[in-house]
């Protein structure tokens, strides 16, 4: 089969295209023969090699994909057949023609989504699903503040967020990404260049601050972070864009508030905790991206590539570029 490759660590000019051998389902497993996958910050941190993937886990980039089960491993409870389109939650693996899954962390396509569609869902969604659910504990009635409100992960977290009832806030980089994210439920956007987005969200919530803060930028936010938490809030961190680097008294400004910093990732979690949470999301969430739902979620996708332009794609996401998910299309 055919899969993504870099020999050494390097920008997005050192990947191509490499015949590797398929690989084999095990136990409790499904392959599934790859029709889309979608790019995650963690893939340019691994081909930068900034981030290792797991122990046991696929070598090869990409964190979640869609496609057709091609066949069961021994011991699978017959919840899938060969043909079915699924997608899947994966600790890499996904930029090939074909994955290894464990059932568990397969998930029915919902009705009226294009494969390609699909694959923006798996890894993005439930990120910020666990984000806002298990980790923030993001309640009716809360303001949230998102940071990259715009990128994979923020536009699923509005949506979710608007899903649980409470209200939405986002920073990103243009008056059109903040009428974008206005599209999919956010309250109201800062633009992170020209305005300072804690004076921003103190002004939106009368100036209690948000219960809530989904940060993927880190140490270059954390004093107006700490500006705009509200008393007791939850600033709930899983990405570094902005650098490790804290230089100040955080530790006496989130006393003071009664906050806490709570960080969280997804793909070094243990299978069962996947397993658990694929569960929840399937049930809670799923079904409003079908046709019908009350509250409609949709997957947001930026731009779809070939997997012979898998370099083009990584770029895109280094500079920024992408509003939403961009996708991968297997040959």
């Amino acid at each position: 089969m055919l899969a993504v490759h870099f020999d050494k660590p390097g920008g997005p000019e050192i990947l191509y295209l490499k015949e590797v051998d398929t690989p084999r389902p095990g136990a409790g497993e499904v392959l599934l023969k790859v029709v889309a996958s979608a790019l995650n910050r963690a893939d340019l941190l691994q081909r930068r090699g900034q981030y290792e993937p797991p122990p046991g886990a696929s070598s090869i980039l990409g964190l979640e994909a869609s496609g057709y089960v091609a066949e069961l491993g021994p011991g699978c409870q017959e919840h899938w057949k060969p043909g079915d389109a699924a997608m899947a939650l994966l600790p890499g693996g996904g930029q090939a023609q074909y994955v290894t899954v464990p059932e568990g962390l397969l998930m029915p396509i919902p009705a009226g989504l294009s494969l390609p569609q699909a694959a923006a869902i798996p890894e993005a969604w439930l990120t910020a699903f666990q984000l806002l659910h298990c980790v923030g504990g993001a309640q009716e009635g809360d303001t949230v503040l998102i940071h990259a409100g715009t990128g994979g992960v923020g536009t699923a977290a509005i949506q979710l967020t608007r899903l649980f009832k409470a209200v939405a806030l986002v920073t990103t980089s243009s008056k059109e990404n903040i009428q974008m994210a206005q599209k999919l439920g956010a309250a109201a956007g800062f633009d992170y260049k020209t305005e300072d987005f804690s004076e921003g969200a103190l002004k939106a919530t009368e100036g209690v601050g948000v219960d809530v803060i989904l940060d993927c930028i880190g140490g270059s936010y954390w004093e107006k972070n700490l500006h705009c938490l509200a008393k007791d809030g939850r600033w709930v961190l899983y990405g570094l864009m902005g650098g490790a680097e804290v230089n100040g008294p955080l530790l006496s400004k989130l006393l003071c508030k009664r906050g806490s910093l709570r960080a969280s990732l997804l793909r070094s979690r243990d299978k069962k905790y996947k397993e658990t949470l694929v569960k929840i999301f399937t049930e809670r969430v799923l079904p409003h991206f079908s046709p019908g739902s009350a509250v409609q979620l949709q997957p947001v996708v930026d731009r779809i590539f070939p997997m012979t332009d898998v370099q083009k794609a990584h770029s895109r996401m280094e500079n920024n570029q992408n509003v939403g998910k961009i996708i991968l299309e297997m040959p």
